[in-house]
C-alpha cells in the first residue's frame, strides 16, 4: 500500500506545482494537495486545470489590515494520511489544524523564513513548537526555524521549479560592448528596486537595464531619473511564466536587491537561464544558489553603493560573465522538481515515516 501525503497550500503557485507533479509521480506515495484559496485579488498567475490529486477547498477569506487570512470548512478526512504538510501560518484553517485537527497525526510545516513580530506573531507561531518536523525553504530559513522551535526535526527544502524552458533557451552572442542588467519581480522598495535604480544610474553608458514584473512603484521610482539614464532601460510589464524564458535570455546578469526575500524562484530560474547572478545577502535563495566569485556575488543588502560595485565588477572584467553564467547552468541540474521530490522523500524516511 502507498503512503498517503496530504499537503495544505494557499494558493496553485505554479512552482509549487511543478514539485507535487514531480511527487505525485513517485510510485511509493499517494499524493493529495488542498489549496486554500483559488487564486488571490492580485495573484498574477492565470488559473490552469488542477490535476487529479489537487482540490481548491471551500471557504473564503477576512481581511486583516493588509493580510488576508483564509478559511476553509469542511475540511477534508485525513484520517488515511501518514503525514500532512502545512505551507501556510497565517490562515484560520492552519491554525486550526495546528492548534485542534492534527493532534495524534505526524505533521510537517514547510516555509519560508519567517520575520521577527511582536506577541501575536509569537502566539500565531506557537504551534510550530509543537510540529513532527519543519522542512525550512532553504539554509537560510532553516538556521532561524532552528533557534526559534529547537523542539521539532529540522530539514531544508526549498522551492524546485521546472527549468527546461530557461536551459533550453541560446545565450545571447553580443558584440556591441553592452551589459544587459536583469530584474524579474515586483517593482516595489522591498525587492530593493529603488536601489537597483540608484546603483544603475552611476553605471557607463554600455549598461543597460531590463525590468519584468508588475508595475507598483515603478513610475514614482523612475521619474527622478535622468532622461539620458531612462532611455537605458526597458520595462517589458508582467509576464506569465510561460513567456519568463526568452526575457531571461535577453540578459547579460541578474539582479535581485530584495532588502528582504523569504526565497526568490527568480534566482532558480536565473540558474536555468545560465546567468550570472547578483542578489543581496536578505534573499534565502541566494545563501543556496549564489556562490560568491562562481556563479555571481552577495552583497549586503540595502547597501547601494555594495550593490553598484558589483554591478561595476560586471561591467570592468566581461569575461567573468561567460564563466559565472556556465557555473549557473551546470547547477541548475541539481535543482529540478525531481530532485525537489528526492528531498522529501528523505526527510520522511528519516522522520520513519516511510
Amino acid at each position: 500500500m502507498s503512503f498517503e501525503v496530504a499537503f495544505f497550500s494557499v494558493l496553485p503557485s505554479p512552482y509549487q506545482r511543478d514539485l507535487f507533479r514531480a511527487l505525485s509521480r513517485r510510485a511509493e506515495l499517494r499524493l493529495r494537495v488542498f489549496y486554500l484559496e483559488a487564486d488571490a485579488p492580485d495573484s498574477p498567475w492565470p488559473r490552469k486545470p488542477l490535476d487529479d490529486y489537487e482540490t481548491i477547498l471551500p471557504g473564503g477569506r477576512f481581511h486583516v489590515g493588509a493580510a488576508r487570512w483564509p478559511w476553509n470548512w469542511p475540511l477534508p478526512d485525513l484520517s488515511g494520511s501518514g503525514v500532512v504538510v502545512l505551507n501556510s501560518l497565517m490562515s484560520f484553517t492552519a491554525q486550526w489544524l495546528m492548534r485542534f485537527g492534527l493532534r495524534g497525526k505526524p505533521w510537517v510545516f514547510w516555509g519560508e523564513r519567517l520575520r521577527r513580530g511582536g506577541a501575536v506573531h509569537n502566539f500565531l507561531s506557537a504551534p510550530l513548537h509543537q510540529a513532527t518536523a519543519i522542512a525550512s525553504v532553504g539554509t537560510f530559513a532553516e538556521a532561524d526555524y532552528h533557534e526559534r522551535f529547537p523542539e521539532p526535526a529540522h530539514f531544508s527544502i526549498p522551492y524546485h521549479c521546472a527549468l527546461d524552458a530557461f536551459l533550453a533557451a541560446p545565450r545571447p552572442a553580443r558584440g556591441d560592448g553592452e551589459v544587459v542588467f536583469f530584474f524579474c519581480g515586483q517593482m516595489i522598495a522591498r525587492k530593493g528596486l529603488d536601489l537597483l535604480l540608484g546603483a544603475f544610474q552611476q553605471l557607463e553608458s554600455n549598461a543597460r537595464l531590463l525590468l519584468v514584473g508588475r508595475e507598483a512603484e515603478l513610475p514614482a521610482l523612475l521619474a527622478p531619473l535622468p532622461a539620458a539614464v531612462r532611455d537605458r532601460i526597458t520595462y517589458a510589464g508582467f509576464q506569465p511564466p510561460e513567456e519568463l524564458p526568452r526575457f531571461f535570455a535577453q540578459a547579460d546578469v541578474f539582479v535581485l536587491p530584495s532588502r528582504y526575500d523569504g526565497w526568490g524562484v527568480v534566482v532558480n530560474q536565473a540558474l536555468g537561464a545560465g546567468l550570472p547572478i547578483l542578489c543581496s545577502d536578505q534573499v534565502g535563495a541566494g545563501r543556496d544558489l549564489v556562490r560568491d566569485g562562481i556563479n555571481g556575488l552577495r552583497f549586503k543588502a540595502g547597501d547601494v553603493l555594495a550593490l553598484q560595485d558589483a554591478m561595476a565588477r560586471c561591467l570592468e572584467a566581461p569575461e567573468c560573465l561567460k564563466n559565472w553564467g556556465d557555473a549557473s547552468r551546470t547547477q541548475a541540474l541539481e535543482w529540478t522538481p525531481e530532485a525537489g521530490a528526492a528531498r522529501w522523500i528523505a526527510a520522511w524516511r528519516e522522520l520513519g515515516l516511510l
